[in-house]
Protein backbone atom coordinates (compact mmCIF):
# COMPACT_ATOMS: atom_id res chain seq x y z
CA UNK A 1 0.00 0.00 0.00
CA UNK A 2 1.46 3.48 -0.77
CA UNK A 3 1.97 6.20 1.83
CA UNK A 4 -0.65 9.02 1.32
CA UNK A 5 0.70 11.88 -0.29
CA UNK A 6 0.96 15.25 1.16
CA UNK A 7 1.62 18.73 -0.67
CA UNK A 8 0.60 22.27 0.86
CA UNK A 9 0.92 26.22 -0.37
CA UNK A 10 3.33 28.17 1.72
CA UNK A 11 2.57 31.22 2.24
CA UNK A 12 2.99 34.25 5.20
CA UNK A 13 0.07 34.67 5.66
CA UNK A 14 -1.58 31.38 3.99
CA UNK A 15 -4.71 31.62 5.60
CA UNK A 16 -6.55 33.68 2.50
CA UNK A 17 -5.42 31.15 0.00
CA UNK A 18 -8.10 29.22 -1.82
CA UNK A 19 -5.44 26.36 -3.11
CA UNK A 20 -6.51 23.95 -0.90
CA UNK A 21 -10.29 24.35 -1.66
CA UNK A 22 -9.38 23.54 -5.32
CA UNK A 23 -6.59 20.80 -5.20
CA UNK A 24 -8.71 18.94 -2.56
CA UNK A 25 -11.85 18.77 -4.90
CA UNK A 26 -9.45 17.49 -7.29
CA UNK A 27 -7.84 15.13 -5.13
CA UNK A 28 -11.85 14.02 -4.07
CA UNK A 29 -12.64 13.94 -7.99
CA UNK A 30 -9.79 11.40 -8.75
CA UNK A 31 -9.83 9.33 -5.77
CA UNK A 32 -6.51 9.87 -4.84
CA UNK A 33 -4.96 9.24 -1.07
CA UNK A 34 -3.64 12.73 -0.24
CA UNK A 35 -3.89 15.87 1.15
CA UNK A 36 -3.73 19.68 0.48
CA UNK A 37 -2.66 21.75 3.30
CA UNK A 38 -1.37 25.29 4.56
CA UNK A 39 1.68 25.96 5.97
CA UNK A 40 1.98 30.40 7.28
CA UNK A 41 5.90 30.04 7.34
CA UNK A 42 7.59 33.16 8.14
CA UNK A 43 10.02 34.35 5.67
CA UNK A 44 13.40 33.56 7.98
CA UNK A 45 11.74 30.42 7.96
CA UNK A 46 11.18 29.61 4.63
CA UNK A 47 14.83 28.49 3.64
CA UNK A 48 14.27 25.36 6.40
CA UNK A 49 11.31 24.63 5.76
CA UNK A 50 11.93 24.13 1.78
CA UNK A 51 14.82 22.83 1.67
CA UNK A 52 13.64 19.89 4.53
CA UNK A 53 10.42 19.70 2.72
CA UNK A 54 10.06 15.96 2.67
CA UNK A 55 11.34 15.76 6.70
CA UNK A 56 8.30 18.11 6.59
CA UNK A 57 5.79 15.41 5.34
CA UNK A 58 5.25 16.58 1.45
CA UNK A 59 6.12 15.62 -2.11
CA UNK A 60 5.78 19.24 -3.48
CA UNK A 61 3.82 22.81 -2.61
CA UNK A 62 2.58 25.86 -3.63
CA UNK A 63 4.28 29.16 -3.00
CA UNK A 64 2.89 32.57 -2.38
CA UNK A 65 3.86 35.87 -1.16
CA UNK A 66 6.32 36.50 0.06
CA UNK A 67 8.40 33.44 -1.23
CA UNK A 68 8.33 33.18 -4.77
CA UNK A 69 12.02 34.45 -5.85
CA UNK A 70 13.90 33.31 -2.59
CA UNK A 71 12.04 29.56 -4.04
CA UNK A 72 13.10 30.12 -7.15
CA UNK A 73 17.03 30.18 -5.74
CA UNK A 74 16.47 27.29 -3.47
CA UNK A 75 15.08 25.14 -6.46
CA UNK A 76 16.23 23.96 -9.42
CA UNK A 77 13.65 26.19 -11.86
CA UNK A 78 12.98 25.27 -15.36
CA UNK A 79 13.20 27.77 -18.43
CA UNK A 80 9.52 29.61 -17.30
CA UNK A 81 10.73 29.83 -13.95
CA UNK A 82 13.93 31.59 -14.63
CA UNK A 83 12.38 33.44 -17.78
CA UNK A 84 9.94 34.78 -15.42
CA UNK A 85 12.27 35.26 -12.27
CA UNK A 86 9.59 33.48 -9.80
CA UNK A 87 8.77 30.02 -9.14
CA UNK A 88 5.51 29.22 -7.48
CA UNK A 89 5.06 25.41 -7.65
CA UNK A 90 7.88 23.37 -6.88
CA UNK A 91 7.84 18.88 -6.82
CA UNK A 92 10.11 16.61 -5.45
CA UNK A 93 12.26 14.63 -7.88
CA UNK A 94 14.09 12.29 -6.06
CA UNK A 95 16.37 14.43 -4.37
CA UNK A 96 16.10 16.81 -6.21
CA UNK A 97 14.04 19.98 -5.47
CA UNK A 98 12.71 21.75 -8.91
CA UNK A 99 10.47 24.47 -9.57
CA UNK A 100 8.11 26.04 -12.48
CA UNK A 101 6.21 29.10 -12.58
CA UNK A 102 2.02 28.06 -13.31
CA UNK A 103 1.06 31.63 -13.47
CA UNK A 104 2.47 32.37 -17.37
CA UNK A 105 -0.42 29.15 -18.72
CA UNK A 106 -2.70 29.99 -16.13
CA UNK A 107 -2.96 33.00 -17.53
CA UNK A 108 -2.89 31.99 -21.12
CA UNK A 109 -5.47 29.01 -20.32
CA UNK A 110 -7.58 31.24 -19.04
CA UNK A 111 -7.95 33.78 -22.01
CA UNK A 112 -7.90 31.00 -24.50
CA UNK A 113 -11.20 29.63 -22.32
CA UNK A 114 -12.66 33.00 -21.64
CA UNK A 115 -12.47 34.59 -24.91
CA UNK A 116 -11.01 32.10 -27.69
CA UNK A 117 -9.19 33.38 -30.61
CA UNK A 118 -8.12 36.65 -28.71
CA UNK A 119 -4.58 36.20 -29.60
CA UNK A 120 -6.11 36.98 -33.10
CA UNK A 121 -4.39 39.73 -35.06
CA UNK A 122 -3.71 41.57 -31.53
CA UNK A 123 -0.19 42.97 -32.43
CA UNK A 124 0.14 45.15 -29.57
CA UNK A 125 -1.08 44.63 -25.96
CA UNK A 126 -1.03 46.56 -22.66
CA UNK A 127 -0.16 45.34 -19.09
CA UNK A 128 -0.82 47.64 -16.31
CA UNK A 129 1.83 46.80 -13.57
CA UNK A 130 5.11 45.54 -12.91
CA UNK A 131 5.37 43.28 -10.15
CA UNK A 132 5.55 39.27 -10.46
CA UNK A 133 1.78 39.10 -11.81
CA UNK A 134 2.90 41.52 -14.76
CA UNK A 135 6.17 39.16 -15.43
CA UNK A 136 4.35 36.30 -15.92
CA UNK A 137 1.83 38.17 -18.30
CA UNK A 138 4.70 39.37 -20.01
CA UNK A 139 6.64 36.24 -21.08
CA UNK A 140 2.90 34.51 -22.04
CA UNK A 141 2.31 37.31 -24.33
CA UNK A 142 5.73 36.94 -26.08
CA UNK A 143 5.22 33.42 -26.33
CA UNK A 144 2.15 33.94 -28.33
CA UNK A 145 4.24 36.54 -30.36
CA UNK A 146 2.56 39.97 -29.57
CA UNK A 147 4.75 42.14 -30.72
CA UNK A 148 4.36 45.14 -28.59
CA UNK A 149 3.79 44.70 -24.85
CA UNK A 150 3.11 48.24 -23.48
CA UNK A 151 3.72 48.15 -19.66
CA UNK A 152 2.48 50.82 -17.83
CA UNK A 153 3.73 51.69 -14.60
CA UNK A 154 3.36 54.60 -12.29
CA UNK A 155 7.05 54.36 -11.15
CA UNK A 156 8.84 53.86 -14.95
CA UNK A 157 11.95 52.63 -13.66
CA UNK A 158 10.68 49.11 -13.08
CA UNK A 159 8.33 49.06 -16.16
CA UNK A 160 12.01 49.57 -18.02
CA UNK A 161 13.17 46.48 -15.71
CA UNK A 162 10.94 44.24 -17.44
CA UNK A 163 12.26 45.41 -20.82
CA UNK A 164 15.67 44.49 -19.48
CA UNK A 165 14.61 41.02 -19.07
CA UNK A 166 12.07 40.51 -21.90
CA UNK A 167 13.42 42.66 -24.61
CA UNK A 168 12.61 45.73 -27.01
CA UNK A 169 9.14 44.06 -27.37
CA UNK A 170 8.12 45.58 -24.12
CA UNK A 171 7.62 49.21 -24.18
CA UNK A 172 7.66 50.98 -20.55
CA UNK A 173 4.98 53.58 -20.56
CA UNK A 174 3.45 56.08 -17.40
CA UNK A 175 0.78 55.97 -16.10
CA UNK A 176 -0.64 59.36 -18.53
CA UNK A 177 0.08 57.55 -21.51
CA UNK A 178 -2.43 55.10 -20.92
CA UNK A 179 -5.24 56.74 -22.45
CA UNK A 180 -3.20 57.38 -25.95
CA UNK A 181 -1.57 53.72 -26.30
CA UNK A 182 -4.57 51.93 -25.20
CA UNK A 183 -6.58 52.45 -28.56
CA UNK A 184 -4.49 50.31 -30.59
CA UNK A 185 -4.24 47.97 -28.16
CA UNK A 186 -6.03 44.25 -28.87
CA UNK A 187 -5.96 43.11 -25.09
CA UNK A 188 -5.75 45.18 -21.70
CA UNK A 189 -4.58 43.16 -18.31
CA UNK A 190 -4.46 45.00 -15.11
CA UNK A 191 -1.92 42.64 -12.94
CA UNK A 192 -2.24 45.10 -10.02
CA UNK A 193 -3.53 45.24 -6.98
CA UNK A 194 -6.11 47.96 -7.81
CA UNK A 195 -9.81 47.24 -8.37
CA UNK A 196 -9.16 44.41 -5.48
CA UNK A 197 -11.52 44.38 -1.66
CA UNK A 198 -9.59 47.02 0.13
CA UNK A 199 -7.92 48.52 -2.41
CA UNK A 200 -9.04 51.82 -3.94
CA UNK A 201 -10.84 51.46 -7.64
CA UNK A 202 -8.86 51.40 -11.23
CA UNK A 203 -9.71 54.42 -12.91
CA UNK A 204 -8.95 53.98 -16.20
CA UNK A 205 -10.78 55.52 -19.89
CA UNK A 206 -11.40 52.54 -22.16
CA UNK A 207 -11.27 54.63 -24.91
CA UNK A 208 -10.66 51.93 -27.07
CA UNK A 209 -11.43 49.68 -30.22
CA UNK A 210 -14.12 47.42 -30.18
CA UNK A 211 -12.56 43.90 -30.38
CA UNK A 212 -10.44 44.79 -27.46
CA UNK A 213 -10.54 42.02 -24.67
CA UNK A 214 -9.88 42.74 -21.01
CA UNK A 215 -8.42 40.64 -18.32
CA UNK A 216 -7.89 41.32 -14.81
CA UNK A 217 -5.98 39.39 -12.25
CA UNK A 218 -7.58 40.63 -9.66
CA UNK A 219 -10.42 37.99 -8.14
CA UNK A 220 -12.03 39.24 -5.60
CA UNK A 221 -14.45 40.45 -6.39
CA UNK A 222 -15.19 38.35 -8.85
CA UNK A 223 -16.14 41.22 -10.89
CA UNK A 224 -14.10 44.35 -10.94
CA UNK A 225 -14.55 47.58 -11.78
CA UNK A 226 -13.20 47.26 -14.53
CA UNK A 227 -14.42 44.20 -15.84
CA UNK A 228 -18.23 45.42 -15.17
CA UNK A 229 -17.25 48.33 -17.62
CA UNK A 230 -15.90 46.41 -20.04
CA UNK A 231 -18.88 44.50 -20.18
CA UNK A 232 -21.10 47.35 -20.39
CA UNK A 233 -18.94 48.53 -23.29
CA UNK A 234 -19.68 44.89 -25.12
CA UNK A 235 -15.70 43.70 -24.67
CA UNK A 236 -14.66 40.45 -23.77
CA UNK A 237 -12.92 39.69 -20.89
CA UNK A 238 -11.47 37.13 -18.50
CA UNK A 239 -11.85 37.30 -14.70
CA UNK A 240 -8.58 36.46 -12.03
CA UNK A 241 -10.72 33.39 -10.94
CA UNK A 242 -10.52 31.36 -14.05
CA UNK A 243 -6.55 32.17 -14.23
CA UNK A 244 -6.38 30.97 -10.44
CA UNK A 245 -7.85 27.61 -11.47
CA UNK A 246 -6.32 27.27 -14.32
CA UNK A 247 -2.74 27.66 -13.01
CA UNK A 248 -3.53 24.84 -10.67
CA UNK A 249 -3.52 22.20 -13.08
CA UNK A 250 0.36 22.04 -13.68
CA UNK A 251 1.26 21.53 -10.24
CA UNK A 252 -2.06 19.11 -9.82
CA UNK A 253 -0.37 16.60 -12.26
CA UNK A 254 2.94 17.40 -11.40
CA UNK A 255 2.40 15.84 -7.79
CA UNK A 256 -0.38 13.07 -8.85
CA UNK A 257 0.51 12.04 -12.29
CA UNK A 258 -3.50 13.25 -13.45
CA UNK A 259 -4.55 16.34 -15.12
CA UNK A 260 -7.79 17.19 -14.01
CA UNK A 261 -10.37 19.78 -15.57
CA UNK A 262 -11.40 23.24 -14.77
CA UNK A 263 -15.19 22.55 -14.58
CA UNK A 264 -18.33 24.82 -13.68
CA UNK A 265 -18.47 23.07 -10.51
CA UNK A 266 -15.41 24.01 -9.18
CA UNK A 267 -15.75 27.20 -10.17
CA UNK A 268 -19.14 27.41 -8.49
CA UNK A 269 -17.34 26.13 -5.39
CA UNK A 270 -14.91 28.72 -4.98
CA UNK A 271 -17.28 31.37 -6.25
CA UNK A 272 -19.26 30.46 -3.21
CA UNK A 273 -16.67 30.45 -1.09
CA UNK A 274 -15.34 33.90 -1.93
CA UNK A 275 -19.21 35.21 -1.73
CA UNK A 276 -18.96 33.40 1.89
CA UNK A 277 -15.98 35.77 2.84
CA UNK A 278 -16.77 38.81 1.00
CA UNK A 279 -16.84 41.81 3.39
CA UNK A 280 -20.05 43.31 3.63
CA UNK A 281 -21.34 46.08 1.33
CA UNK A 282 -21.67 49.28 3.20
CA UNK A 283 -25.00 50.80 3.71
CA UNK A 284 -26.63 53.18 1.27
CA UNK A 285 -26.12 56.20 2.92
CA UNK A 286 -22.23 55.80 4.03
CA UNK A 287 -22.12 54.67 0.27
CA UNK A 288 -23.50 58.30 -0.72
CA UNK A 289 -21.31 59.95 1.39
CA UNK A 290 -18.16 58.42 0.06
CA UNK A 291 -19.15 57.85 -3.46
CA UNK A 292 -16.66 55.34 -5.21
CA UNK A 293 -14.57 56.27 -8.01
CA UNK A 294 -15.80 54.33 -11.21
CA UNK A 295 -13.78 53.25 -14.59
CA UNK A 296 -14.51 55.89 -17.01
CA UNK A 297 -15.84 54.90 -20.52
CA UNK A 298 -15.58 57.12 -23.46
CA UNK A 299 -18.27 57.07 -26.23
CA UNK A 300 -16.96 55.54 -29.53
CA UNK A 301 -16.59 58.75 -30.97
CA UNK A 302 -13.73 59.50 -28.93
CA UNK A 303 -13.01 61.56 -25.37
CA UNK A 304 -12.06 64.98 -24.40
CA UNK A 305 -10.58 64.12 -20.92
CA UNK A 306 -7.57 61.63 -19.39
CA UNK A 307 -7.67 59.66 -16.71
CA UNK A 308 -6.37 60.88 -13.56
CA UNK A 309 -2.70 60.06 -13.17
CA UNK A 310 -1.40 60.45 -9.55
Amino acid sequence: MSERKAVCVIGWPAGHSRSPLIHNYWIAQHGIDAEYRKEPVAPEQFAEFITHLRAHGYVGCNVTVPHKRVALELSQPDDRAKGVGAANTLWLDGDKLRSTNTDVEGFLANLDAATPGWDRGVDSAMVLGAGGGARAVVYGLLQRDVQRVYVVNRTLERAEALRKAFGARVVPANWNEMTGLLGGAGLLVNTTSLGMVGQPPLEINLRCQASMVVADLVYAPLETNLLAAARERGLRTADGLGMLLHQAVRGFTLWFGVKPEVTPELRALVEADLAASAPAKPVAKAAAARPSPKVTMAPRGGDRKNPRNK
